[in-house]
């Protein structure tokens, strides 16, 4: 085989490597791709022309240069970005170095390890669907390459790396679903793969829900084991915020882990499995509040679900949770204060309020009821709210009186501590879109919600929504029926069932399928399929033993596909001649390989003459059969099913 590449050689490869580079194009500095296909249109020019290639005093300087351009990006070499972008740039250039075929086969092989690296940014179904084209097109590349005699046709190439392929799909599937999952991931996720990721802040101004909600993206799915509870009952838990600076409210001080929920259920729980997308954050959604949580993160005092470590991979887990419930919490001194504090100026006409209402009673349920008829009396539940001075409580309840949730949450709250009601904000999600092709339900971003929670004497903490004295749609029917002005909000919040949004609810469903067996096949999931198909508990002694089994199989299957042209037919005739062939090794007739058919039944009558004309007789058939013109195998069968020598 020569050691040259062709022109050819040189077209696959390129054309290949730009479909790699589709891959993720988008998702590093514009720079890199463009680069690398000018050092792919570089390299093509060179070949054509016959001219050699460039030496290393050229491509060090580019070298250094694209290592350079790459710190200055992204401010350093190391993480997803940088490092894929590095690897594309040195990809590109060490194709300026393919003199021979081994050359090629390497950058080849670097082609294969940049499709795997697409998945660090995107494991959706269509990245995956997509990445079989520049696999498909590496491998035809590498069957040109290691073919020694002439060049094989495309279609030829494309078929035959299609095949392979097709014989390695029963090979990963075994290993998918039969090789033991370790608990966790094998590698530490870069940092910056969570650059792009939404979700609820850690902090709540005026207008960082509102923002939020312009969101379609999915914060997470959930599926109930029996019939869902109405959406007004859905307030999924979020942060939980406290202190407050005049304009932006904040956790404070860390909670801290509970040891043991101190609240009453009032009705039976409901169970539920939630697959979180990732969101950066450490917070784990669950319904108010929660009696049953797996062991991957911890409840706080004030009954957040918090994970050990910042949610940056799709989690699912299962949680029970009661939506009756009676906190029997006891507030001490120091939670008090927390759930007390204001700043020491600002917003004066809502504490002139405060005094007001206090000089008439001072009974907690009362001032909280008086609040939510406030709010329902003379305010507007709106998305796009105006802006709001230095003292925002003061300008929203007096004078705007137009707000989003976390407007009416935040002033609530304000007013209930200005009474000196212990009250606290509570972020999250609430409600969420039934999917009824795939029965479960979608909570997007654009169903972020605040609310507030106060602490009321004998009841300890209570919820109260004060957006649901406003606008009660909202928490009935979704935050689209709420608002005058739907077409704010991303297509699949609005209330239309538009051909668009059946589109997306099917392929939401076909996409969660994706999440939940491909994904989110973890180990959990792995013991829980095999257990249901083995009908019994399995261990990694039965994995094991499977999946050798499976492979063992397959394989075998693969071989024998692959060898079935090589492998000689066995026709009727010469079935016969072989079974004629044991008769005489068992009568004592040695049979050699070398030996043809007229030396073999010459010496056998010789060896057995009282049998001598019916194996000279057999042997002549057999001749005649299998390279004369002789044609029925009728006497031939009889004559070697009654020969029977003694």
């Amino acid at each position: 085989m020569s050691e040259s590449p062709t022109l050819s050689h040189l077209r696959w490869l390129l054309l290949s490597l730009s479909l790699v580079l589709a891959l993720f194009a988008v998702q590093i500095a514009p720079w890199v791709p463009l680069l690398a296909l000018a050092l792919g249109a570089w390299r093509y020019w060179l070949a054509v022309r016959h001219r050699p290639l460039p030496g290393i005093w050229l491509l060090a300087p580019i070298t250094i240069a694209g290592a350079l351009g790459i710190l200055a990006s992204y401010g350093g070499i190391f993480g997803r970005d940088a490092g894929v972008a590095l690897l594309t740039l040195m990809t590109a250039l060490k194709t300026m170095e393919t003199r021979t075929r081994r050359d090629m086969t390497l950058v080849v092989y670097l082609g294969y390890f940049l499709c795997i690296c697409a998945f660090l940014f995107s494991q959706s179904m269509p990245v995956a669907a997509f990445m079989a084209l520049p696999v498909v097109m590496l491998t035809a590349t590498l069957i040109g390459l290691s073919h020694a005699n002439g060049e094989l046709p495309p279609a030829h190439k494309l078929r035959l790396a299609g095949l392979m392929l097709a014989q390695a799909a029963p090979l990963m599937l075994a290993l998918f679903v039969l090789f033991p999952r370790v608990p966790g991931p094998l590698w530490g996720i870069p940092q910056d793969m969570a650059r792009g990721m939404t979700g609820l802040s850690e902090d709540m101004a005026p207008g960082s829900i509102s923002e939020l909600s312009r969101s379609g993206a999915v914060a997470f799915r959930a599926v109930f084991k029996g019939a869902p509870p109405p959406a007004s009952r859905l307030y999924w838990r979020g942060p939980v915020l406290w202190q407050y600076d005049g304009r932006t409210w904040r956790p404070g001080r860390p909670a801290q882990a509970l040891a043991q929920p101190a609240f009453k259920p009032l009705s039976a729980p409901v169970e539920y499995t939630v697959t979180l997308e990732p969101h950066n954050k450490p917070w784990l959604f669950v319904l108010d509040l929660p009696l049953k949580l797996p062991n991957i993160g911890a409840l706080t005092t004030d009954y957040q679900y918090l994970a050990r470590q910042p949610v940056r991979q799709r989690l699912r887990y299962d949680a029970a949770s009661a939506l009756d419930y009676r906190a029997n919490d006891t507030l001490d001194a120091y939670t008090r204060q927390r759930a007390l504090q204001l700043p020491l100026f600002g917003n004066p006409r809502t504490r002139a309020l405060a005094r007001q209402w206090l000089a008439e009673t001072r009974d907690p349920q009362a001032l909280v009821q008086r609040a939510l008829a406030m709010y329902h009396a003379d305010f507007t539940y709106t998305l796009t709210p105006p802006q709001l001075g230095a003292s925002s409580v003061d300008g929203f309840l007096f004078d705007s009186r137009k707000g989003f949730c976390e407007h009416y949450a935040g002033s609530f709250v304000f007013l209930m501590r200005a009474l000196g009601i212990p009250a606290r904000v509570v972020t999250g999600y609430q409600g969420g879109q039934p999917n009824p092709l795939g029965d479960y339900l979608i909570v997007r971003q654009s169903d972020a919600h605040a609310w507030a929670e106060v602490w009321l004497q004998g009841r300890g903490w209570v919820r109260v929504d004060p957006t649901a004295a406003v606008a009660p749609e909202r928490v009935e029917r979704g935050i689209a029926a709420a608002l005058p002005d739907a077409e704010a909000l991303p297509e699949m919040a609005r209330p239309e069932l538009t051909w668009l949004k059946r589109f997306n609810l099917g392929w939401d469903v076909v996409n969660n399928g994706w999440n939940q067996w491909v994904l989110g096949y973890n180990q959990q999931r792995q013991m829980e399929f095999l257990a249901r198909l083995a009908g019994s508990r399995v261990d990694w002694g039965d994995m094991a033993l499977w999946l050798t089994g499976m492979l063992t199989m397959i394989v075998g299957a693969i071989a024998a596909f692959m060898l079935r042209d090589t492998l000689p037919a066995a026709d009727p005739v010469q079935r016969l001649w072989l079974r004629f062939k044991r008769k005489l090794a068992r009568a004592g007739v040695a049979i050699y390989p070398h030996e043809g058919p007229r030396d073999l039944t010459q010496r056998a009558a010789r060896q057995l003459p009282a049998m001598g004309t019916r194996i000279e007789r057999i042997g002549v058939l057999y001749l005649g059969l299998r390279y004369g013109d002789e044609t029925g195998t009728a006497e031939l069968q009889r004559l070697v099913r009654e020969f029977r020598p003694k």
